[in-house]
């Protein structure tokens, strides 16, 4: 896990472009690393497992505040990780 890293729960659709844009510019400025599963756009790993993996891989996260209903699935993942994943994974 990466100290610096934030995952980001946004979608990736043209209408939200400029809410994604937004959350990576204040993280990095805010001196973090987004990350999100846009960041890989490798065909031969399953989505579900790469979004499982880099949230694994972050400390922090973020989301547009935006409702979007195919955007539950990574933020109840994040959640779930964040409440109960071991205690060293979520501090």
């Amino acid at each position: 896990m990466n100290d610096k890293d934030v995952f980001i729960n946004c979608p990736f659709s043209p209408d939200y472009s400029e809410f994604f844009q937004a959350i990576v510019f204040a993280v990095v400025r805010s001196g973090y690393t987004p990350r999100c599963a846009r960041e890989n756009d490798d065909g031969g790993e399953v989505r579900i497992e790469k979004i499982c993996r880099i949230i694994r891989e972050c400390r922090y996260g973020a989301a547009s505040g935006l409702p979007r209903f195919n955007m539950p699935l990574e933020l109840g993942l994040f959640l779930g990780a964040r409440n109960f994943g071991k205690k060293s994974d979520s501090q």
